[in-house]
């Protein structure tokens, strides 16, 4: 099987993971959280200079963590889009230079189908055909996979991506950074009521999040110092994780598939996780998650779907760039 060096740094994680087939024998993240904590959110600038400084400390620790040796890879991995064109554009320079100096492919990967791949750490034999949920810090998508390379977008945000409403509201109830992890800690074993918190009325297969910061903003200063905060994080918590269980489920259906999947960093959240399960159980349906570890952004995921693509023959050229912004590739 195919020995693959993987390299993720769409934003602020600089990772490199080395793979054997689908077998991930290593998976390193230098985590860039701290830095940003200051600015209250990522900074571009710093953390392109942060994934400079990383990338090469990274790459070695996981070749030497995977005991291989750069003579011995068969092909170089790494994001090229969509996400900080400064971050994308130091992971895919490493990546491209390995690929000249050792002679052996590079493979630019999509996020997201790294994070829609990333599920075959939990079973090997997943080929597509279900509907994955992805929802993360800057997605919020309801894609049907068909097979590697054919997916059809079946539904978005409108606005506000889900993890980006965790970390707003987790900072408007004063919790710390990021807000999504906060949140959830606060909310674990609250079984109270609710405080009324909206779940926008959109399209079946859309959502939307923006007017949730607004409510909870509304909240904060209406109740002031009598306000609950393990109410509030369970509240704000069943409001994101809601519509993403119902209208997931709802897709699933509709579009006659037997498998739901999940993926991105929200999907980490352990009562999303739960709620999706149990509705999958409840309605039928095979329910596919990855490891805790492989849901935020790391290159595991990567090298999952470029150790797929290579299998088909599919690598790419020297020329192709990175990308702020691109659909899921055919």
């Amino acid at each position: 099987m195919a020995l693959i060096l993987a390299i993720e740094s769409s934003c602020d994680e600089t990772a490199a993971a080395v793979l054997e087939g689908s077998n991930i024998k290593c998976n390193v993240i230098s985590s860039q959280i701290d830095l940003h904590k200051k600015w209250g959110g990522v900074v571009p600038e710093a953390a392109a200079r942060a994934h400079v400084e990383a990338i090469s400390p990274i790459v070695i620790e996981a070749l030497d963590a995977a005991n291989v040796q750069f003579s011995q890879l068969d092909a170089i991995a790494a994001t090229n889009r969509p996400g900080l064109v400064g971050s994308l554009s130091v992971g895919v320079a490493f990546a491209k230079g390995l690929s000249i100096s050792l002679n052996i492919p590079w493979i630019g990967i999509h996020h997201l189908e790294g994070h829609i791949w990333s599920v075959l750490a939990s079973d090997l034999h997943f080929s597509g055909n279900a509907m994955c949920l992805i929802a993360s810090g800057g997605h919020t998508e309801l894609v049907r996979v068909n097979s590697l390379g054919d997916y059809e977008l079946i539904g978005s945000t409108r606005d506000d991506a889900a993890g980006e409403a965790f970390d707003k509201c987790g900072r408007l109830l004063g919790l710390p950074s990021p807000g999504g992890v906060s949140i959830q800690n606060e909310a674990s074993g609250y079984s109270g009521s609710l405080y009324p918190l909206p779940i926008a009325k959109v399209g079946p297969t859309e959502f939307s999040f923006s007017g949730l910061k607004t409510a909870v903003l509304q909240l904060v200063s209406k109740e002031g110092t009598q306000l609950d905060v393990k109410k509030a994080a369970a509240s704000v918590q069943n409001a994101i994780v809601e519509p993403l269980v119902t209208k997931t489920i709802q897709a699933a259906l509709h579009c006659c598939l037997d498998c739901v999947t999940v993926g991105g960093g929200v999907s980490a959240n352990l009562e999303l996780r739960s709620r999706l399960e149990a509705e999958c159980n409840r309605h039928g349906l095979r329910f596919l998650c990855a490891p805790i570890e492989l849901c935020t952004d790391n290159a595991a995921m990567i090298g999952l779907a470029a150790s797929l693509r290579f299998s088909q023959g599919k690598v790419s050229s020297l020329s192709e760039d990175v990308a702020a912004n691109s659909p899921l590739p055919r």
